[in-house]
């Protein structure tokens, strides 16, 4: 079977310094769980015949995508690209992603299906009928709405993050606004990234979602993403498309730390003892460490307002949520993220700041208590009492 591998597949030379740095091997030592087992698997399948057995579908599937390999590697393998290549090719003949998988990813691109779903499952919560393990934060029954206040950038809302952790975007709009740009919520004219669709093999919808994102939010102001899964999907548009169109839309991306951290002038940080009294560890969600590699901004934007950032001494090893992995492999999904529960007991933080609702939830039903770095910010500005008089929100 041919994967449709590209010539990326060539320049792995087996080293295995990725090994470290992959969870699924961490956790259990499994060659065909690293990626270096795995791009050898690939090799096999794409040329020398080797069947798709049953074996080589769970060493594609149980990958969690983090790409901490790539961050590690010294031959620049592109080890996400490949596993995305070969997950559609195995998607398209029928050997990944079931129909139920690829029912419930389409209904992320309709808003009022998520809307509807989410107000059921909030009753159901309320009635103590949802688990806790499942990580769920407290779901609304109804949404404040996100209101533009000017055309300065765009805020991308999404889906899933937008219909559960609306709170967050609310956050976001409050802290650029306090640092004196207008802002003008994506909502319903662009519904989802792809993101999850993408890492199911399913190219076509992606491609098809992604182009609907790009004729929704046109011009040039920037555009600025809270949840660091969608900011790396939509920066990976222009790889997508392969098209000018696509590389100047994804050269408009920045998460939002990014973007904050070099507009930290503009923003009303507190006194050194006013900060907010809480001992953050930072947790840095895999698509903003190893894929956008931005990470380093999510220290400088909280720092000034809470009393003490600390790291985590796992190097940024995945914390298992994985977009949807965490609900497809709910043991390996555990397993790694006992790894990462006990790197934070170590330091014993008030909180964990983490920039992707996954991890958030992920981490949040092992007990941990979590917080967007974005609504630390918001805390820190209005307890100073100068947010200014653009970040009043309705709904806020």
């Amino acid at each position: 079977m041919n994967l449709g591998l590209d010539e990326g597949l060539h320049t792995c030379v087996q080293c295995g310094l990725c090994l470290p740095h992959c969870p699924t091997w961490r956790v259990t030592g499994d060659e065909s769980r690293s990626p270096r087992g795995r791009i050898a698997l690939m090799r096999a399948v794409q040329e020398t015949g080797v069947p798709v057995t049953g074996e080589v579908l769970d060493a594609f599937e149980t990958c969690v995508l983090c790409r901490g390999c790539e961050t590690a590697c010294p031959s620049g393998v592109p080890f996400g690209r490949l596993m995305e290549q070969a997950r559609d090719t195995l998607a398209e003949a029928g050997r990944m992603t079931p129909w139920w998988e690829r029912a419930a990813l389409a209904t992320l691109r309709h808003p009022p299906l998520v809307r509807a779903g989410t107000a059921v499952a909030a009753v159901a919560q309320r009635a103590g009928l949802v688990p806790a393990r499942l990580g769920l934060p407290r779901l609304p029954l109804r949404r404040p709405p996100l209101r533009s206040s000017g055309d300065d950038v765009w805020l991308f809302t999404g889906c899933v993050m937008d219909a559960w952790q609306r709170d967050v975007h609310q956050a976001t709009q409050a802290v650029l606004e306090a640092a004196g740009f207008g802002v003008r919520p994506s909502g319903d004219r662009a519904p989802c990234c792809g993101a999850l669709h993408c890492h199911a093999g399913l190219a076509a919808a992606t491609r098809s979602m992604a182009a609907q994102v790009m004729a929704a939010l046109p011009g040039d102001a920037p555009v600025l993403v809270d949840s660091v899964g969608c900011g790396a999907a939509l920066k990976d548009y222009g790889r997508i498309f392969g098209t000018a169109e696509g590389r100047a839309f994804s050269a408009r991306v920045h998460d939002v730390q990014e973007w904050l951290a070099g507009h930290l002038e503009r923003l009303p940080s507190p006194d050194p003892g006013a900060r907010l009294p809480r001992r953050v560890a930072v947790q840095d969600p895999c698509h903003l460490r190893h894929v956008q590699r931005v990470h380093q901004a999510t220290r400088a934007v909280l720092t000034p307002f809470v009393a003490e950032v600390v790291e985590l001494d796992d190097e940024g090893l995945c914390c298992g949520a994985g977009g949807a992995y965490s609900t497809l492999q709910p043991a390996l999904a555990g397993r790694i993220r006992d790894r990462k529960v006990a790197a934070i007991a170590k330091v014993g933080p008030d909180v964990v700041a983490s920039a992707n609702p996954g991890c958030s939830m992920h981490l949040a039903a092992a007990g941990v208590p979590v917080a967007h770095p974005m609504t630390l910010v918001w805390e820190a500005i209005r307890s100073t009492g100068r947010a200014g008089a653009g970040a009043g929100i309705s709904g806020r």
